[in-house]
């Protein structure tokens, strides 16, 4: 354990993690710190850095909260991050060496929030690994929707009545480098209405992030006559089109607009990425499934990959000492 140390991140490390986070094979443009700092006056950031000597082997883009040091909340995901190179028996190692710190540091326990394996570029699951070992708790399980796009799929009856709908409606998809209309017209005046919630991202702070990473954000309206009726904001990484935000208008379904729009994404735009993720159903920390949202995207094809969160007590870094044999 000893021949790695751990560090809070500080500013002067942000070309060091961010060039670092471009080589990682469980990394996306989440962790790179222009995005995780736009709302950094919401978090307390404790973002950690592990070096074997003077080499960066992992990461943990992390905030804390009294006693407990979470996989940083404004993300959708976290955990440890690192490249290809690093061997299992080093990775529990790193872990043991990480909470080893946070328990010096007088942080009680840490909540992580793992990346989904769709999101890998080669097999990373070495963390799910140590947190086994650990005793961790399963706190938390959400279920996203995803397509294979490697596999053939298809879509249901129902669905494809929809897109044809769509097309002899004459609807009009078109990508676009604005979210005023979405986000002003259908985005927030539905989650007022259905569940008296805003979006994770306020309108300025979509569009900030927008002109930093322009090729990553993306945003897909679809029209009735010029006037918008849906959308969807795509976050894209290297093996994944994740679908941050879906919302239609309430009394344009019959339309076929997000049919035909999810039909355009799925088999023309992003035909050839890994994986097309929906994101999830669930409500209530993972405990409720919204059947009728999870069944629409499961009638595109989707199917069920989960998505773990966990706690373990930072003084079970002793739970480590005896595994490698």
């Amino acid at each position: 354990m000893d021949k790695y140390t751990v560090k809070k991140y500080s500013e002067t490390d942000f070309k060091t993690w961010n060039s670092f986070i471009v080589q990682a094979k469980n990394a996306t443009f989440l962790f790179h710190r222009d995005f995780m700092e736009y709302h950094k006056d919401r978090f307390e950031d404790y973002s950690l850095m592990v070096f074997e000597g003077e080499k960066l082997v992992a990461v943990l883009p992390a905030n804390v909260s009294g006693e407990t040091l979470y996989s940083h909340q404004g993300l959708t995901y976290g955990g440890l991050v690192y490249n290809e190179k690093l061997k299992l028996a080093s990775v529990v190692t790193i872990f043991q060496k990480v909470l080893f710190f946070l328990n010096e540091n007088n942080i009680q326990r840490i909540q992580l929030k793992l990346i989904p394996s769709i999101y890998h570029q080669k097999p990373a699951e070495e963390l799910n690994y140590a947190l086994f070992l650990l005793n961790a708790k399963l706190i938390r399980r959400d279920s996203l929707a995803v397509i294979d796009l490697s596999i053939p799929y298809s879509l249901s009856k129902i669905r494809r009545r929809g897109v044809k709908a769509g097309m002899s409606n004459g609807l009009v998809i078109k990508e676009v480098g604005g979210f005023a209309g979405f986000w002003n017209e259908v985005l927030i005046p539905n989650l007022a209405q259905k569940h008296q919630a805003k979006p994770v991202h306020s309108l300025e702070e979509i569009t900030k992030l927008k002109t930093l990473f322009p090729e990553q954000i993306r945003q897909f309206n679809v029209y009735e006559n010029d006037i918008i009726v849906g959308g969807t904001t795509i976050f894209e990484s290297t093996t994944v089109a994740h679908s941050q935000y879906i919302s239609g208008k309430e009394n344009k379904n019959e339309l076929g607009g997000l049919d035909l729009l999810f039909y355009h994404l799925i088999t023309e735009v992003f035909k050839n990425k890994r994986f097309f993720d929906f994101g999830i159903s669930n409500e209530d920390q993972g405990r409720k499934l919204n059947d009728g949202l999870s069944y629409w995207k499961e009638s595109f094809g989707a199917s069920s990959i989960v998505h773990d969160f966990y706690e373990v007590e930072t003084a079970n870094y002793g739970l480590l000492e005896t595994i490698l044999i």
